[in-house]
């Protein structure tokens, strides 16, 4: 996963009031990580969402929970993805959760 925080949140101007809230939790130098993410950011041009990016080895229990089986990506709290998604059906679990 891009970036070195433990934790990151991304919104945009329609997504930080409302919108369904996208957690991926991820690793550094994580290949799928990163290609999820690639497909979220697809859909960000014309959905509404809030985003956040969690690196698992700053958590010893995300760690434990998540182990060597990331990207997870939840919608507001619920697990929607594991390893891969696509841009389109990341857009339509989306507009389920909205």
């Amino acid at each position: 996963m891009a970036a070195s925080t433990e934790k990151q949140e991304i919104g945009n101007e329609k997504s930080e009031e409302s919108g369904p809230r996208v957690v991926v939790y991820g690793r550094e130098d994580c290949c799928l990580c990163d290609e999820a993410l690639l497909e979220i950011e697809k859909v960000r041009a014309d959905s509404a969402f809030f985003l956040r990016k969690v690196d698992i080895d700053t958590d010893p229990q995300l760690v434990e929970k998540y182990g060597h089986e990331v990207p997870v990506i939840e919608i507001n709290g619920r697990k929607a993805f594991k390893f891969r998604l696509s841009a389109r059906e990341f857009r339509r679990r989306l507009r389920r959760a909205s």
